[in-house]
């Protein structure tokens, strides 16, 4: 006799029998599916045909249990098995986070102030602290005292720059007493930097007297902390930054600066008649940055705290990774004891302009990939620069891009722990914003 059977009525008559074995028996029998004859197998029918497969699969491992044939294992998990269940812990495994201190680091570097209250002879609003450091940037084992401070440039005449640079300062390039407060109010610059580059013999060849006047009139309109730069010329810049620096007197400026292929001793005597700062500026070399450091101390008289340096930037793809190396090796050798480079950096972040992917339209190249455009990619070109070179040991930047400012100042502010924020909580991670 034959008798067709479903498989969950089989599935239930075992049940309801409390079958505990079966001996002797045979089960056969052929799956059938019954459908309507379509053109074409669509996606509705073939998800209900999945459907009805899958619970053709649940009725037979259900029998081949109450068989006692042991499915569970040719499953991927326990199947019906609640002492096989995997157990949620109650609780994660405590641990701690601990840096040890590096140990050779037992060399502080110099601190530097630059500006003058009114208490202290000069009339800044705002005075900047550099240096003090007791180990590489950001490092958990020992703070930095003080943050990464950002000078913004101003020139005494209008210069050619890059067009997404220039778009910012187009109504102020004519008045360097403007540019200054321009860079300070709207664009939140902690220093100045005016660059006397008129001076130049090959350009204007301004009067150190009349470049004295553009220094005067830039103080009067700012109250923050300045530096003063020449125009590169090994001839001029010692006379013009001797006059800067006399009718400076007592604001503790930044000269910038003394270098081994000038009269650097020109400069650091009116630095030290007049009551300013040296910049030290050397080529990324750190035995040539050894040597003039300690020409101006030895040689000239400068106090350590009246020394900042410039090893030179190279800027992203033109040699970043240079520059940073240099800055590193004399933060660490600072710190391990030299005496003669633990002094702070500062870094001409602007160069980054100079690289010809920060402000051309594209590639030279034809069969170079698509550039993008140049008004984010050259103020990321600068932001880099100097991010990498803050890793590196670096206090001070020279800057030119409100927006590169802007960045830079507030990923060293938030890696310093300077920068205020309101207290996040990050209980509900998943949703939180910040």
């Amino acid at each position: 006799m034959t008798k067709k059977i479903t498989l969950s009525k089989l599935n239930g008559l075992l049940k309801d029998m409390e079958v505990e074995a079966l001996e002797g028996v045979t089960i056969e029998g052929d799956i059938e599916l019954e459908m309507d004859a379509i053109g074409g197998l669509n996606p509705q029918l073939a998800y209900m045909l999945g459907q009805e497969t899958a619970q053709i699969a649940g009725h037979l491992i259900n029998i081949s249990q109450l068989l006692g044939y042991p499915v569970d294992q040719l499953l991927s998990k326990p199947v019906n098995d609640d002492k096989q269940r995997m157990i949620k812990p109650m609780e994660l495994n405590r641990s701690t986070f601990q840096v040890n201190k590096m140990e050779e680091w037992t060399n502080e570097i110099q601190e530097v102030t630059l500006g003058a209250s009114s208490s202290d002879g000069g009339t800044r609003k705002s005075i900047i602290t550099v240096g003090g450091e007791n180990a590489l940037p950001y490092y958990f084992d020992s703070p930095m005292p003080h943050r990464n401070h950002i000078t913004m440039d101003v020139f005494d005449m209008p210069i050619g720059m890059a067009k997404a640079v220039k778009s910012n300062y187009e109504d102020v390039m004519d008045s360097p007493a403007e540019w200054a407060k321009k860079n300070v109010n709207e664009f939140g610059a902690d220093m100045v930097t005016i660059h006397l580059i008129s001076t130049d013999p090959n350009i204007k060849d301004t009067s150190a007297k009349e470049a004295a006047e553009t220094v005067a009139d830039v103080l009067q309109a700012v109250d923050v902390p300045i530096v003063i730069g020449g125009s590169g010329n090994p001839e001029k810049d010692p006379e013009v930054l001797e006059k800067a620096a006399e009718i400076a007197q007592g604001e503790r400026v930044l000269l910038a600066s003394a270098s081994l292929n000038l009269d650097y001793e020109r400069i650091a005597n009116a630095a030290k008649e007049y009551g300013h700062v040296v910049l030290s500026w050397t080529q990324l070399e750190i035995n040539a940055q050894k040597e003039l450091n300690r020409k101006l101390m030895k040689q000239c008289n400068v106090d350590r705290e009246d020394i900042i340096m410039d090893p030179t930037t190279a800027a992203l793809g033109y040699g970043l990774d240079y520059a940073y190396t240099n800055m590193e090796r004399i933060r660490l050798a600072g710190l391990v004891g030299d005496d003669e480079l633990n002094f702070p950096m500062s870094s001409g972040t602007t160069n980054a302009w100079g690289a010809r992917e920060s402000w051309m339209i594209d590639s030279p190249l034809k069969e170079d990939s698509d550039w993008g455009p140049r008004e984010y990619r050259g103020p990321i070109w600068e932001i880099i620069t100097g991010l990498t070179l803050a890793l590196g040991g670096n206090d001070l930047f020279m800057m030119m891009h409100p927006a590169s400012v802007a960045v830079l100042k507030e990923i060293t502010k938030s890696l310093h722990g300077s920068l205020a924020r309101d207290t996040v909580d990050i209980s509900n991670w998943v949703t939180t914003k910040v």
